[in-house]
């Protein structure tokens, strides 16, 4: 089972690139070194708290996203775990009238795909 700290540096990653942000870019908005993002990312680095603050406040998710445990079973999870972090980046700057839009148009698209 791997450890806390790799779990966070796996999901870090996935959530940066589901932003479309390279590790230089992750490292300039969270005011740390990118060498420094990369060690976080593998597992290798013991980060503090503080740290870890600095990278959900640049990455703007709830700091619980990040300990959520990516152990994927199948390759269907996967795609529905990409998705998701993707979903969350592309509206995570949407007024609450645009997420309510956005969530009536995918309730009527995965309804449409239940009736294929």
């Amino acid at each position: 089972m791997p450890d806390l700290r790799h779990i966070v540096g796996k999901r870090i990653r996935a959530i940066r690139k589901a932003k479309g942000l390279t590790q230089l870019q992750l490292a300039e908005l969270s005011n740390l070194d990118d060498a420094y993002i990369g060690a976080v990312e593998r597992g290798e680095r013991n980060f503090t708290i503080d740290t870890l603050e600095k990278i959900h406040t640049a990455l703007q998710v709830d700091a619980a996203d990040l300990f959520r445990n990516d152990t994927i079973k199948n390759k269907n999870e996967a795609a529905r775990r990409q998705a998701t972090d993707e979903f969350i980046a592309m509206i995570s700057n949407l007024d609450s009238g645009n997420v309510e839009i956005i969530k009536r148009i995918n309730k009527e698209l995965v309804q449409a795909f239940k009736n294929e």
